[in-house]
């Protein structure tokens, strides 16, 4: 599948002067190989009105979004043997019966809870009762490395910090606004060191949670959508 990609990227990329690309790592990327100036349109939810905060009935950990190879399930989930907290997977995909497997073999049926998939404005829902969300990617290639995913925004712009990726793309706002705890490892003892940091220190929950808070305030597709707005006004 690498290969495939590659073959497109190398055919195509530099055919289209004209185009865009979802962060600043990619564009630089492909101005640096192939010569094309890509402006940045960074896939972001609406901002939208969150409800009166209320103190968790409980301090679930929520990951979202695609079930699939490479996402660090292999290691989160048996990381929360040394967590004291229920996680939450909502999604489907190519590694869920792996995830199944895992959750057994490990003996984390009443720590490791499988949900249905669910519609967009029910998982806001969902996201806004959570207390952490989870965004782990592997470093398996440069599109992981400078990966942006949906759902670190999906949780800010929801007002719950996260564990996240020490990657370009999420350093870089994290550096702005502190809106997450940040891996430079995937590792079970990272993930859990993180993950009960944020559940026991809840000062700096708090200040990660106002962070959150401010950022989605500029992070949002109302903003965003500026920027795509303009790059059609200019190739037209």
């Amino acid at each position: 599948m690498y290969q495939v990609w590659h073959w497109i990227e190398k055919t195509f990329v530099p055919k289209f002067k004209h185009g865009y690309t979802v962060s600043e790592s990619i564009a630089a990327a492909f101005k640096e190989k192939y010569g094309v100036d890509y402006a940045v349109i960074r896939n972001m939810p609406l901002l939208k009105i969150l409800p009166a905060p209320a103190p968790p009935a409980e301090k679930i950990i929520l990951y979202q979004g695609a079930v699939n190879e490479a996402r660090g399930l292999e290691f989160l989930i048996p990381a929360m043997h040394q967590v004291r907290a229920k996680l939450h997977i909502y999604g489907d995909g190519n590694f869920l019966e792996a995830v199944k497997e895992s959750i057994c073999t490990n003996n984390l049926g009443d720590k490791v809870l499988l949900k249905e998939k669910v519609l967009p404005g029910e998982l806001d829902r969902i996201t806004q009762s959570a207390y952490i969300g989870i965004n782990l990617v592997e470093n398996t290639g440069l599109n992981q490395y400078y990966s942006l995913a949906n759902k670190f925004f999906d949780y800010l712009q929801n007002g719950i910090p996260q564990v996240s990726m020490n990657f370009p793309e999420y350093k870089k706002i994290n550096d702005k606004w502190e809106v997450a705890v940040l891996l430079d490892e995937l590792s079970e003892d990272s993930i859990a060191g993180a993950l009960n940091g944020l559940l026991q220190d809840e000062n700096r929950y708090i200040k990660l949670q106002q962070q959150c808070l401010a950022a989605r305030e500029t992070l949002n597709w109302q903003e965003e959508e500026k920027k795509l707005i303009a790059f059609y006004k200019v190739i037209v």
